[in-house]
């Protein structure tokens, strides 16, 4: 499997989003809905991390932190803001403890900035995935900062996400209103194509509605932006606005929620873990003396 970049997600488009996300006032609900659910699962997993890393905790869920931080309230924490330099200021003020804390010299330690290489045993990364540009480069990362034997949890957006929404702009014979995204099964290949072993997908889907169509519009802006290369590239008028909503409130009112506009969220959940490198059988072969080392104490420990 190449490394192949999704064809409906423009570059620049996506990191300006991506660089946006120091100017947001909070996490967006439903990622924090999404964390809450997501750390749950982790009462599944056999061992608990001596340290974990949370990346691009920002938009990921700053409520959603707190409960991975509690649930592991001995580990050694690793955040990872990678939005901008501001992006990162901005979550050491968020998740630093101030000087004068007692818990900054008696709690767990925290750690800013680039796990090292092979440094952390749980990885965690809630509603990121989606919006990348380049997802397998970023699963590699993941790969990297991860020890033998660690494990990455994540979380994103899933191809039925505001289904409702693009057939209305097909109705309409509108330009799309959003990107494709990726099928769970194709994350699976990414991450063994990344090196991980094991992954378990699944999903379900959330069913949010709104008031009006102006609310609906509000959570969408929160959560994202259209990054397709074939996006509208014009400045909308009142006129569309007045449009659209008018084409929402009479295409997403749902009598079984009383009336009000419903629409579905398909959430992915994902983990997998990082095995033991493995030397290729093979007439001559070289491996990194990292990677040597690593195999001579797992089978030690075998």
């Amino acid at each position: 499997m190449s490394e192949q970049l999704p064809p409906t997600i423009d570059p620049p488009a996506a990191e300006r989003w991506h660089a946006n996300a120091v100017r947001a006032p909070a996490s967006p609900w439903l990622h924090e809905e999404v964390a809450r659910r997501m750390q749950d699962r982790l009462q599944w997993m056999r061992d608990k991390p001596a340290n974990w890393c949370d990346w691009d905790p920002l938009r990921g869920g700053i409520e959603g932190h707190s409960l991975v931080q509690e649930r592991f309230s001995d580990a050694i924490c690793q955040i990872t803001e990678t939005s901008s330099p501001r992006g990162s200021e901005r979550a050491q003020e968020l998740f630093g403890k101030p000087w004068w804390s007692l818990s900054r010299w008696s709690g767990p330690v925290q750690q800013f900035g680039m796990p090292q290489d092979a440094s952390v045993q749980m990885l965690w990364s809630n509603m990121a995935l989606h919006t990348a540009a380049n997802p397998q480069a970023l699963i590699a990362q993941w790969h990297k900062a991860l020890a033998v034997d660690g494990y990455v949890m994540f979380s994103c957006l899933g191809p039925d996400t505001v289904r409702e929404l693009h057939a209305l702009y097909a109705d309409l014979g509108w330009p799309v209103p959003g990107h494709s995204m990726t099928d769970m099964h194709d994350w699976g290949d990414m991450l063994v194509h990344a090196g991980f072993a094991e992954p378990v997908m699944d999903m379900e889907r959330i069913t949010l509605t709104f008031a009006s169509p102006a609310r609906l519009i509000k959570e969408l802006r929160e959560l994202g932006r259209n990054l397709h290369p074939q996006r509208f590239a014009a400045l909308r008028g009142r006129g569309y606005r007045a449009q659209l909503e008018q084409a929402l409130a009479e295409r997403l009112a749902d009598p079984a929620h009383g009336g009000q506009l419903a629409i579905t969220f398909e959430i992915i959940y994902g983990h997998a873990f990082k095995p033991a490198p493995r030397v290729p059988v093979e007439a001559s072969s070289a491996v990194s003396l990292d990677d040597m080392r690593t195999m001579l104490r797992k089978g030690r420990q075998s």
